[in-house]
């Protein structure tokens, strides 16, 4: 299957839309167009499930090289707004390695924090399915004391969603909210559309009139103009909140939002765990390869 998605004009025209290649060499140009546009990026080395402690070490390495290089290729970051970013699961990092695996993730993404504290450059914390929920928030927690500016994703269809926005906001913490990727429990989780954006709207009434740093991940129209208003309605800068978007995902729209003035940060994957990003987009929720056929077709 991988090798055909790679071969059918087609379908490796879906991978180059939305994965900016399997190197950092290739990742190069995508970022540098990105920046050039006014857009900020968050790179992710695609990689999870880690099984082996030199999976995680292997993705330690290549995030520090990362890091290196989005630093040499950024002249206009700035301490308040780091045009910068990675993004990273703590499951590539160790956290699923039996009992020790929080503490190998933790002290892992210690070391990467240091080498972005002294690069100039963003860490957000990617979420996962909810098994994980309550260790990434324990680590991030810990390293926050060491590394204010350290960002971690919340689902707002999980339930308990609103809560963690209410914590982290008050904590001035920056907080990437989703809607959520992975298909859980009903009784963890809203499942029905309706629902799902209630709850994201309610997280994002949350975020707006806290002390954090809201990063609103959504490509809904609705929303984007939901969060304009709150941002008017509180008084928020263009420097104090953001939109987020994966890249290949309603460009023009994109440019647009720059073009008015507003923060712009590009979610930016990478690497030849690829073909697993793809799929698990895809299956994880029915409505994702919907999403995905009309990105592709929809050039805007």
């Amino acid at each position: 299957m991988r090798h055909a998605l790679t071969r059918i004009p087609v379908t490796s025209g879906v991978v180059r839309r939305f994965v900016a290649g399997e190197s950092r060499l290739d990742l190069a140009p995508v970022v540098r167009e990105l920046l050039a546009s006014g857009r900020m990026v968050s790179v992710d080395f695609l990689g999870e499930h880690t099984t082996e402690r030199s999976m995680a070490d292997n993705a330690v390495t290549e995030y520090l090289a990362l890091i290196d290089d989005l630093a040499a290729g950024d002249g206009e970051g700035s301490a308040s707004v780091r045009r910068v970013e990675v993004s990273v699961k703590l499951s590539a990092l160790g956290q699923t390695l039996g009992e020790g695996g929080p503490e190998i993730a933790t002290a892992n993404l210690r070391t990467l924090c240091l080498r972005a504290e002294q690069a100039g450059v963003w860490v957000t914390v990617d979420a996962e399915d909810h098994t994980t929920t309550d260790a990434t928030l324990d680590t991030v927690r810990r390293l926050r004391g060491e590394f204010p500016w350290l960002a971690v994703a919340v689902q707002a269809y999980l339930r308990r969603a609103e809560t963690e926005c209410r914590e982290l906001a008050s904590l001035g913490a920056r907080i990437r909210l989703c809607k959520g990727a992975y298909r859980e429990p009903e009784a963890l989780a809203h499942r029905r559309r309706a629902e799902v954006d209630s709850a994201y709207l309610r997280c994002l009434d949350v975020l707006m009139r806290g002390a954090g740093y809201p990063m609103v991940a959504t490509h809904d129209p609705d929303m984007i103009a939901v969060a304009s208003r709150f941002a008017l309605e509180n008084a928020l800068g263009s420097s104090e909140y953001e939109f987020q978007m994966l890249y290949g995902i309603r460009d023009a729209e994109q440019r647009r939002l720059v073009d008015a003035g507003r923060s712009v940060r590009v979610y930016v994957p990478y690497g030849n765990q690829w073909y697993g990003y793809l799929m698990r987009r895809l299956a994880e929720r029915p409505a994702n390869l919907g999403f995905f056929l009309r990105a592709l077709a929809d050039k805007r």
